[in-house]
């Protein structure tokens, strides 16, 4: 890459910050991106793009309300550009997660922000990868891999 520093690469998850509501440090912020890279890695697609948007309440209800035609917050979404698994690296799409939603379901589960963060966050790449959670043996295969991602980060509930 010409002009760039020395040791820069491409960023290959892009991380926005729209909210100001929850304190997300730099432990979070890495953990995120750490997790999706794990997953994409774990699922053969190391060197996948993807876009992480981090919301409020408010901005997640209107894209649920826009996309879903759901009337309320919800924790993620995400937003693949491909209907079918890609065979190869590529741009994936993007994955949207409400921080304050993450801070309240933390609470409720009684473990960290930082490893609620790093769970929503795979659990959006796993859909991005086209992994669902319709029927009782999707929903196990799914937890069964994000339990893997996190385990493998050493990110313990």
């Amino acid at each position: 890459m010409e002009g760039a520093p020395p040791g820069a690469r491409d960023r290959l998850v892009e991380i926005e910050v729209r909210q100001d509501e929850v304190a997300l440090d730099s432990s979070v912020m890495r953990a995120m991106e750490l997790s999706i890279e794990t997953c994409l890695e774990r699922q053969g697609l190391a060197g996948s793009e993807v876009s992480l948007s981090i919301v409020d309440d408010r901005e997640m209800h209107e894209l649920n309300l826009r996309y879903r035609n759901v009337d309320r917050t919800t924790d993620v979404l995400s937003f693949p550009l491909e209907e079918e698994r890609p065979k190869e690296p590529c741009l994936l799409g993007d994955i949207v997660v409400s921080a304050p939603r993450a801070r309240q379901q933390a609470g409720e589960y009684g473990h960290s922000l930082l490893r609620e963060m790093s769970f929503l966050v795979v659990h959006g790449t796993l859909h991005l990868l086209g992994y669902d959670h319709m029927t009782p043996e999707e929903d196990q295969e799914m937890q069964r891999l994000q339990e893997d991602v996190l385990a493998a980060l050493g990110i313990a509930r």
